[in-house]
Protein backbone atom coordinates (compact mmCIF):
# COMPACT_ATOMS: atom_id res chain seq x y z
CA UNK A 1 0.00 0.00 0.00
CA UNK A 2 1.49 3.73 -0.99
CA UNK A 3 2.32 5.52 2.23
CA UNK A 4 -0.65 8.08 2.81
CA UNK A 5 1.03 9.86 5.55
CA UNK A 6 1.15 13.86 5.16
CA UNK A 7 4.10 15.74 4.64
CA UNK A 8 5.63 17.15 7.20
CA UNK A 9 6.78 20.91 7.59
CA UNK A 10 10.15 20.21 5.95
CA UNK A 11 8.95 18.48 3.13
CA UNK A 12 6.26 21.37 2.46
CA UNK A 13 9.09 24.41 2.60
CA UNK A 14 11.43 22.36 -0.58
CA UNK A 15 8.27 21.45 -2.15
CA UNK A 16 7.36 25.42 -2.12
CA UNK A 17 11.14 26.76 -2.77
CA UNK A 18 11.28 24.79 -6.05
CA UNK A 19 7.60 25.94 -7.19
CA UNK A 20 9.31 29.06 -6.45
CA UNK A 21 11.92 28.49 -8.84
CA UNK A 22 10.12 26.72 -11.73
CA UNK A 23 8.03 30.52 -11.14
CA UNK A 24 10.81 32.86 -11.76
CA UNK A 25 12.03 30.61 -14.73
CA UNK A 26 8.66 31.09 -16.17
CA UNK A 27 8.86 34.87 -15.82
CA UNK A 28 12.47 35.23 -17.44
CA UNK A 29 11.43 33.70 -20.56
CA UNK A 30 8.25 36.13 -21.18
CA UNK A 31 11.03 39.08 -20.36
CA UNK A 32 11.17 40.50 -23.77
CA UNK A 33 14.63 38.20 -24.62
CA UNK A 34 16.24 40.26 -22.35
CA UNK A 35 17.93 37.43 -20.35
CA UNK A 36 17.35 39.19 -16.84
CA UNK A 37 14.37 37.81 -13.88
CA UNK A 38 12.03 40.04 -12.78
CA UNK A 39 12.24 41.00 -9.36
CA UNK A 40 10.65 38.48 -6.86
CA UNK A 41 8.40 41.38 -5.58
CA UNK A 42 6.47 42.00 -8.80
CA UNK A 43 3.66 40.40 -8.86
CA UNK A 44 2.58 38.35 -11.47
CA UNK A 45 0.59 39.80 -14.28
CA UNK A 46 -3.30 39.67 -14.67
CA UNK A 47 -4.59 37.00 -17.10
CA UNK A 48 -5.93 38.92 -20.00
CA UNK A 49 -9.42 38.26 -21.06
CA UNK A 50 -9.33 35.66 -24.11
CA UNK A 51 -9.98 37.23 -27.23
CA UNK A 52 -12.87 36.71 -29.41
CA UNK A 53 -13.62 34.36 -31.63
CA UNK A 54 -13.10 35.15 -35.25
CA UNK A 55 -15.73 35.31 -37.53
CA UNK A 56 -15.90 32.54 -40.08
CA UNK A 57 -13.74 33.55 -43.34
CA UNK A 58 -14.41 32.54 -46.62
CA UNK A 59 -11.70 31.22 -48.73
CA UNK A 60 -10.37 33.53 -51.55
CA UNK A 61 -11.35 32.15 -54.91
CA UNK A 62 -9.38 32.27 -58.26
CA UNK A 63 -11.13 33.91 -61.05
CA UNK A 64 -11.80 31.26 -63.90
CA UNK A 65 -8.86 31.94 -66.32
CA UNK A 66 -9.47 33.87 -69.50
CA UNK A 67 -9.63 32.09 -72.68
CA UNK A 68 -6.80 32.29 -74.46
CA UNK A 69 -6.66 35.10 -77.41
CA UNK A 70 -6.55 34.13 -80.92
CA UNK A 71 -3.86 36.20 -82.65
CA UNK A 72 -5.05 35.84 -86.08
CA UNK A 73 -8.41 37.01 -84.88
CA UNK A 74 -10.21 40.32 -86.55
CA UNK A 75 -10.35 43.42 -84.08
CA UNK A 76 -13.55 44.83 -85.81
CA UNK A 77 -14.72 48.00 -85.23
CA UNK A 78 -17.99 48.24 -83.21
CA UNK A 79 -21.08 49.83 -83.88
CA UNK A 80 -21.03 53.72 -85.42
CA UNK A 81 -21.84 55.81 -83.24
CA UNK A 82 -24.77 58.26 -84.38
CA UNK A 83 -24.88 60.81 -87.26
CA UNK A 84 -24.69 64.17 -86.74
CA UNK A 85 -26.03 67.53 -87.59
CA UNK A 86 -24.08 70.18 -87.39
CA UNK A 87 -25.02 73.76 -88.12
CA UNK A 88 -23.82 74.94 -92.29
CA UNK A 89 -23.04 71.09 -93.42
CA UNK A 90 -25.59 70.36 -96.47
CA UNK A 91 -26.55 67.03 -94.70
CA UNK A 92 -26.18 65.32 -91.26
CA UNK A 93 -22.67 63.51 -91.22
CA UNK A 94 -23.07 59.83 -91.68
CA UNK A 95 -23.00 57.35 -88.70
CA UNK A 96 -19.25 56.68 -87.37
CA UNK A 97 -17.97 60.53 -88.24
CA UNK A 98 -17.28 62.72 -85.32
CA UNK A 99 -17.47 66.79 -86.26
CA UNK A 100 -14.07 67.56 -87.54
CA UNK A 101 -12.06 70.50 -87.36
CA UNK A 102 -13.35 73.32 -89.27
CA UNK A 103 -11.46 77.05 -89.02
CA UNK A 104 -13.00 79.65 -86.67
CA UNK A 105 -12.68 82.39 -89.69
CA UNK A 106 -14.79 80.02 -91.80
CA UNK A 107 -17.73 78.51 -90.58
CA UNK A 108 -19.80 76.36 -92.67
CA UNK A 109 -22.69 77.16 -94.48
CA UNK A 110 -24.73 75.49 -97.45
CA UNK A 111 -24.67 79.03 -99.38
CA UNK A 112 -20.22 78.84 -99.09
CA UNK A 113 -20.80 75.44 -100.02
CA UNK A 114 -22.73 76.16 -103.09
CA UNK A 115 -20.46 79.21 -104.42
CA UNK A 116 -17.28 76.73 -103.79
CA UNK A 117 -18.84 74.16 -105.73
CA UNK A 118 -19.61 76.55 -108.81
CA UNK A 119 -15.38 77.72 -108.81
CA UNK A 120 -14.31 74.94 -108.38
CA UNK A 121 -15.46 73.52 -111.47
CA UNK A 122 -15.25 76.78 -113.65
CA UNK A 123 -12.35 77.06 -115.63
CA UNK A 124 -12.42 80.91 -115.46
CA UNK A 125 -10.46 80.06 -112.09
CA UNK A 126 -7.13 79.40 -114.29
CA UNK A 127 -4.80 81.76 -115.67
CA UNK A 128 -5.52 81.04 -119.33
CA UNK A 129 -9.20 80.00 -118.28
CA UNK A 130 -8.29 75.71 -119.72
CA UNK A 131 -8.32 74.14 -115.65
CA UNK A 132 -10.70 73.95 -112.98
CA UNK A 133 -9.85 71.73 -109.50
CA UNK A 134 -12.18 69.88 -111.20
CA UNK A 135 -9.88 69.10 -113.52
CA UNK A 136 -7.83 66.74 -111.70
CA UNK A 137 -10.35 66.07 -109.07
CA UNK A 138 -13.78 64.56 -110.82
CA UNK A 139 -16.62 63.41 -108.84
CA UNK A 140 -17.26 60.20 -110.61
CA UNK A 141 -13.79 59.07 -109.66
CA UNK A 142 -13.90 59.70 -105.85
CA UNK A 143 -12.65 63.18 -106.62
CA UNK A 144 -9.46 61.79 -108.17
CA UNK A 145 -8.12 61.48 -111.74
CA UNK A 146 -7.65 58.66 -113.80
CA UNK A 147 -4.43 59.82 -114.79
CA UNK A 148 -0.89 58.84 -113.50
CA UNK A 149 -0.11 61.95 -112.81
CA UNK A 150 -2.10 64.85 -113.98
CA UNK A 151 -1.09 67.87 -116.26
CA UNK A 152 -1.60 71.84 -115.38
CA UNK A 153 -3.16 74.52 -116.91
CA UNK A 154 -0.02 75.53 -119.30
CA UNK A 155 0.61 71.49 -120.09
CA UNK A 156 3.17 71.21 -117.51
CA UNK A 157 2.63 67.21 -116.25
CA UNK A 158 2.71 67.41 -112.32
CA UNK A 159 4.90 64.96 -110.34
CA UNK A 160 1.93 63.41 -108.04
CA UNK A 161 -0.40 61.79 -108.41
CA UNK A 162 -4.43 63.78 -107.88
CA UNK A 163 -5.36 62.62 -104.14
CA UNK A 164 -8.64 61.90 -103.70
CA UNK A 165 -10.81 64.18 -101.78
CA UNK A 166 -13.54 61.97 -100.19
CA UNK A 167 -13.46 62.88 -96.59
CA UNK A 168 -11.12 65.37 -96.42
CA UNK A 169 -12.43 67.67 -93.67
CA UNK A 170 -11.15 64.38 -91.47
CA UNK A 171 -7.21 64.09 -93.00
CA UNK A 172 -4.50 65.16 -91.06
CA UNK A 173 -2.45 65.74 -93.77
CA UNK A 174 -3.29 66.95 -97.52
CA UNK A 175 -0.22 66.73 -99.56
CA UNK A 176 1.93 63.42 -100.32
CA UNK A 177 5.15 64.85 -98.21
CA UNK A 178 4.43 68.30 -97.03
CA UNK A 179 3.39 68.49 -92.67
CA UNK A 180 3.28 71.89 -92.86
CA UNK A 181 0.20 71.98 -94.90
CA UNK A 182 -2.74 71.49 -92.25
CA UNK A 183 -5.92 73.42 -93.74
CA UNK A 184 -7.87 73.17 -96.68
CA UNK A 185 -7.15 77.32 -96.83
CA UNK A 186 -3.39 76.58 -96.49
CA UNK A 187 -3.48 73.75 -99.44
CA UNK A 188 -5.32 75.88 -102.19
CA UNK A 189 -2.30 78.13 -102.35
CA UNK A 190 -0.36 75.38 -103.57
CA UNK A 191 -2.49 74.70 -107.14
CA UNK A 192 -3.96 78.51 -107.76
CA UNK A 193 -0.68 80.19 -107.28
CA UNK A 194 2.43 77.64 -107.65
CA UNK A 195 5.30 78.67 -110.18
CA UNK A 196 7.21 75.01 -109.89
CA UNK A 197 4.88 73.35 -111.00
CA UNK A 198 2.39 75.42 -112.69
CA UNK A 199 -1.21 74.12 -111.99
CA UNK A 200 -3.71 76.82 -112.30
CA UNK A 201 -2.03 79.62 -113.27
CA UNK A 202 -2.47 82.00 -111.34
CA UNK A 203 0.11 84.65 -111.23
CA UNK A 204 0.99 87.88 -109.65
CA UNK A 205 0.34 89.62 -113.06
CA UNK A 206 -2.88 88.01 -113.85
CA UNK A 207 -3.83 87.73 -110.50
CA UNK A 208 -6.35 90.78 -110.50
CA UNK A 209 -7.87 89.85 -113.90
CA UNK A 210 -8.57 86.18 -112.86
CA UNK A 211 -10.49 87.73 -109.56
CA UNK A 212 -12.67 90.35 -111.49
CA UNK A 213 -13.82 87.70 -114.19
CA UNK A 214 -16.44 86.50 -111.03
CA UNK A 215 -17.23 89.93 -110.36
CA UNK A 216 -20.30 90.34 -113.10
CA UNK A 217 -20.35 86.76 -114.03
CA UNK A 218 -23.82 85.46 -113.36
CA UNK A 219 -24.46 83.57 -110.88
CA UNK A 220 -21.29 84.42 -109.08
CA UNK A 221 -22.84 88.40 -107.57
CA UNK A 222 -25.64 86.64 -105.89
CA UNK A 223 -23.30 83.85 -104.60
CA UNK A 224 -20.73 85.96 -102.96
CA UNK A 225 -23.21 87.95 -101.69
CA UNK A 226 -25.31 85.39 -100.13
CA UNK A 227 -22.36 83.37 -99.00
CA UNK A 228 -20.77 86.39 -97.07
CA UNK A 229 -23.82 88.65 -96.09
CA UNK A 230 -23.24 91.91 -94.68
CA UNK A 231 -19.44 91.35 -96.16
CA UNK A 232 -18.75 94.93 -97.92
CA UNK A 233 -16.04 93.67 -100.72
CA UNK A 234 -17.22 90.10 -100.79
CA UNK A 235 -15.36 89.09 -103.76
CA UNK A 236 -11.73 88.72 -102.46
CA UNK A 237 -9.13 86.06 -102.87
CA UNK A 238 -9.55 84.94 -99.36
CA UNK A 239 -13.44 84.62 -99.48
CA UNK A 240 -13.22 82.68 -103.10
CA UNK A 241 -10.66 80.17 -100.99
CA UNK A 242 -12.58 79.55 -98.05
CA UNK A 243 -15.58 78.81 -100.69
CA UNK A 244 -14.35 76.21 -102.04
CA UNK A 245 -12.54 74.73 -98.85
CA UNK A 246 -16.24 74.38 -97.26
CA UNK A 247 -17.44 72.76 -100.68
CA UNK A 248 -14.29 70.14 -100.19
CA UNK A 249 -14.79 69.89 -96.27
CA UNK A 250 -18.63 69.06 -97.38
CA UNK A 251 -17.46 66.40 -99.89
CA UNK A 252 -18.64 63.52 -96.90
CA UNK A 253 -18.73 60.10 -98.14
CA UNK A 254 -19.77 57.04 -96.29
CA UNK A 255 -22.57 55.27 -98.17
CA UNK A 256 -20.51 52.19 -99.29
CA UNK A 257 -21.85 48.43 -98.34
CA UNK A 258 -19.25 48.59 -95.47
CA UNK A 259 -20.92 51.54 -94.04
CA UNK A 260 -24.65 49.94 -94.46
CA UNK A 261 -23.53 46.50 -93.29
CA UNK A 262 -22.39 48.35 -90.01
CA UNK A 263 -25.77 50.29 -89.73
CA UNK A 264 -27.40 46.83 -90.14
CA UNK A 265 -28.98 47.62 -93.63
CA UNK A 266 -27.26 44.78 -95.40
CA UNK A 267 -25.03 41.64 -95.02
CA UNK A 268 -22.05 41.75 -96.86
CA UNK A 269 -21.00 38.73 -98.93
CA UNK A 270 -18.83 35.96 -98.19
CA UNK A 271 -16.05 36.89 -100.23
CA UNK A 272 -16.23 40.39 -98.78
CA UNK A 273 -16.30 39.22 -95.02
CA UNK A 274 -13.27 36.95 -95.59
CA UNK A 275 -11.58 40.01 -96.63
CA UNK A 276 -12.92 42.33 -93.79
CA UNK A 277 -11.73 39.59 -91.18
CA UNK A 278 -8.12 39.69 -93.35
CA UNK A 279 -8.11 43.41 -93.52
CA UNK A 280 -9.08 43.74 -89.44
CA UNK A 281 -6.42 41.30 -88.19
CA UNK A 282 -2.98 41.33 -87.25
CA UNK A 283 -2.22 39.18 -89.74
CA UNK A 284 -2.04 42.11 -92.28
CA UNK A 285 -2.33 45.07 -90.07
CA UNK A 286 -3.98 46.82 -92.96
CA UNK A 287 -6.00 48.98 -90.27
CA UNK A 288 -2.74 49.76 -88.52
CA UNK A 289 -2.18 52.86 -90.90
CA UNK A 290 -5.84 52.55 -92.62
CA UNK A 291 -8.29 52.90 -89.85
CA UNK A 292 -11.33 55.20 -88.87
CA UNK A 293 -14.00 56.00 -90.70
CA UNK A 294 -11.83 57.73 -93.20
CA UNK A 295 -9.56 54.18 -93.62
CA UNK A 296 -6.62 56.62 -93.62
CA UNK A 297 -4.09 57.71 -90.90
CA UNK A 298 -4.47 59.49 -89.38
CA UNK A 299 -8.21 60.75 -88.80
CA UNK A 300 -8.36 63.83 -86.72
CA UNK A 301 -11.94 65.83 -85.31
CA UNK A 302 -13.31 67.63 -83.06
CA UNK A 303 -11.65 67.74 -80.15
CA UNK A 304 -8.31 65.84 -80.77
CA UNK A 305 -5.16 67.12 -82.07
CA UNK A 306 -4.20 67.40 -85.49
CA UNK A 307 -1.85 64.85 -86.63
CA UNK A 308 0.25 63.55 -89.67
CA UNK A 309 1.73 59.98 -90.60
CA UNK A 310 4.10 59.31 -93.46
CA UNK A 311 5.47 56.17 -94.22
CA UNK A 312 8.03 54.59 -96.67
CA UNK A 313 6.47 51.58 -98.25
CA UNK A 314 8.93 50.21 -100.21
CA UNK A 315 8.91 51.03 -103.53
CA UNK A 316 11.89 52.20 -104.55
CA UNK A 317 15.39 51.59 -103.16
CA UNK A 318 17.51 53.17 -105.62
CA UNK A 319 21.19 51.34 -106.51
CA UNK A 320 20.62 49.75 -102.65
CA UNK A 321 20.94 52.60 -101.08
CA UNK A 322 16.81 53.28 -100.35
CA UNK A 323 16.83 56.29 -102.76
CA UNK A 324 14.11 57.48 -104.35
CA UNK A 325 13.19 59.37 -107.63
CA UNK A 326 13.59 63.29 -107.47
CA UNK A 327 11.37 65.18 -106.61
CA UNK A 328 9.43 62.71 -105.38
CA UNK A 329 11.02 61.87 -102.21
CA UNK A 330 8.46 62.37 -99.74
CA UNK A 331 9.53 64.63 -96.60
CA UNK A 332 13.16 64.28 -97.63
CA UNK A 333 12.29 66.90 -99.82
CA UNK A 334 11.31 69.15 -96.75
CA UNK A 335 13.74 67.99 -94.38
CA UNK A 336 17.07 66.30 -95.90
CA UNK A 337 16.82 63.84 -93.37
CA UNK A 338 18.14 60.18 -94.81
CA UNK A 339 15.63 58.49 -92.21
CA UNK A 340 12.68 60.38 -94.24
CA UNK A 341 13.35 59.31 -97.44
CA UNK A 342 10.30 57.94 -99.58
CA UNK A 343 8.01 58.63 -96.65
CA UNK A 344 4.65 59.57 -98.18
CA UNK A 345 1.17 60.24 -96.36
CA UNK A 346 -1.11 57.33 -95.51
CA UNK A 347 -4.16 58.13 -98.45
CA UNK A 348 -7.70 56.53 -97.95
CA UNK A 349 -8.91 53.81 -99.03
CA UNK A 350 -12.96 55.28 -99.17
CA UNK A 351 -13.67 54.64 -102.93
CA UNK A 352 -10.18 53.01 -103.62
CA UNK A 353 -11.65 50.77 -106.44
CA UNK A 354 -12.14 53.71 -108.88
CA UNK A 355 -9.36 56.08 -107.65
CA UNK A 356 -6.64 54.25 -109.54
CA UNK A 357 -3.97 54.71 -110.86
CA UNK A 358 -2.22 54.31 -107.39
CA UNK A 359 0.40 55.24 -105.08
CA UNK A 360 2.26 58.47 -104.67
CA UNK A 361 3.46 58.82 -108.06
CA UNK A 362 0.31 56.62 -109.91
CA UNK A 363 3.14 53.95 -110.74
CA UNK A 364 0.61 51.02 -109.80
CA UNK A 365 -2.02 50.19 -112.56
CA UNK A 366 -4.47 48.20 -110.75
CA UNK A 367 -5.80 47.59 -106.84
CA UNK A 368 -4.95 44.05 -107.31
CA UNK A 369 -1.34 44.96 -107.80
CA UNK A 370 -1.25 47.14 -104.79
CA UNK A 371 -2.15 43.98 -102.74
CA UNK A 372 0.61 42.05 -104.23
CA UNK A 373 3.46 44.57 -103.39
CA UNK A 374 1.98 44.59 -99.91
CA UNK A 375 1.78 41.05 -99.58
CA UNK A 376 5.24 40.94 -100.78
CA UNK A 377 6.88 43.93 -98.09
CA UNK A 378 7.60 46.26 -101.29
CA UNK A 379 8.24 46.23 -104.70
CA UNK A 380 11.15 44.61 -106.77
CA UNK A 381 11.82 46.14 -109.76
CA UNK A 382 14.24 44.50 -112.09
CA UNK A 383 14.53 46.65 -115.08
CA UNK A 384 14.76 50.55 -115.86
CA UNK A 385 16.20 53.66 -114.30
CA UNK A 386 14.61 52.97 -111.39
CA UNK A 387 15.50 49.59 -110.50
CA UNK A 388 15.56 48.12 -106.93
CA UNK A 389 14.18 46.09 -104.43
CA UNK A 390 12.48 47.95 -102.61
CA UNK A 391 11.41 44.96 -100.21
CA UNK A 392 14.80 45.57 -98.64
CA UNK A 393 15.07 49.75 -98.34
CA UNK A 394 16.60 50.67 -95.55
CA UNK A 395 14.15 52.81 -94.60
CA UNK A 396 10.96 50.96 -94.97
CA UNK A 397 8.63 51.29 -92.32
CA UNK A 398 8.50 48.10 -90.23
CA UNK A 399 4.74 48.28 -90.72
CA UNK A 400 5.37 46.96 -94.44
CA UNK A 401 6.49 43.25 -94.22
CA UNK A 402 6.33 39.64 -96.27
CA UNK A 403 2.05 38.70 -95.68
CA UNK A 404 1.57 35.10 -96.02
CA UNK A 405 -1.31 35.17 -98.58
CA UNK A 406 -2.65 32.97 -100.51
CA UNK A 407 -3.93 33.60 -104.32
CA UNK A 408 -7.78 33.51 -102.89
CA UNK A 409 -7.51 35.53 -99.44
CA UNK A 410 -5.58 38.50 -101.64
CA UNK A 411 -8.74 38.04 -104.01
CA UNK A 412 -11.45 37.77 -100.63
CA UNK A 413 -9.26 41.29 -99.85
CA UNK A 414 -9.48 42.80 -102.81
CA UNK A 415 -13.24 42.35 -102.17
CA UNK A 416 -13.55 44.01 -99.21
CA UNK A 417 -12.06 46.98 -100.90
CA UNK A 418 -14.47 47.13 -103.15
CA UNK A 419 -17.04 47.31 -100.88
CA UNK A 420 -15.86 50.58 -99.71
CA UNK A 421 -16.92 52.24 -102.70
CA UNK A 422 -20.08 54.71 -102.10
CA UNK A 423 -21.77 54.73 -105.38
CA UNK A 424 -24.08 57.42 -103.88
CA UNK A 425 -21.66 59.64 -103.53
CA UNK A 426 -19.82 59.30 -106.85
CA UNK A 427 -23.22 60.62 -108.79
CA UNK A 428 -24.41 62.78 -106.04
CA UNK A 429 -26.21 65.79 -107.65
CA UNK A 430 -25.20 68.23 -104.83
CA UNK A 431 -21.16 67.96 -105.76
CA UNK A 432 -22.17 67.80 -109.20
CA UNK A 433 -20.98 70.20 -112.25
CA UNK A 434 -23.32 72.68 -112.22
CA UNK A 435 -22.09 73.75 -115.90
CA UNK A 436 -23.04 70.39 -117.00
CA UNK A 437 -25.57 70.62 -119.57
CA UNK A 438 -29.38 69.30 -118.31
Amino acid sequence: MPDRTPPGPTARRHAAAWLLGIALVALAGCGGGSGEAPPASVSPPAPSPSPAPAPPTTPPTTPPAAPPTDPLAPKLPGPPSPSLTLPGWPSPLPAGFPAPHVPADNPMSVDKVELGRHLFFDDRLSGNRTTSCASCHQPTLGFGQARRTPFGSTGQTLPRNSPPLANVAWFGSLTWGDPTTLTLEQQMHGPLFATQPVEMGVTPANRDEVLARFATAAPYPELFARAFPNVPDALSWDNLIRAIASFQRALVSGDSRWDRAQRGELSLEAAELRGRDLFFSDRTGCASCHGGPTFAEPTTFLGAPVGTAFHNVGLYNLGGTGGYPAPNRGLFERTGLPSDMGRMRTPSLRNVEVTGPYMHDGSISTLAEVIAVYVAGGRDLQFGPNAGDGRTNPFKSPLVRPLDLTASEQADLLAFLRALTDAPFLSDPRFSNPFAPR
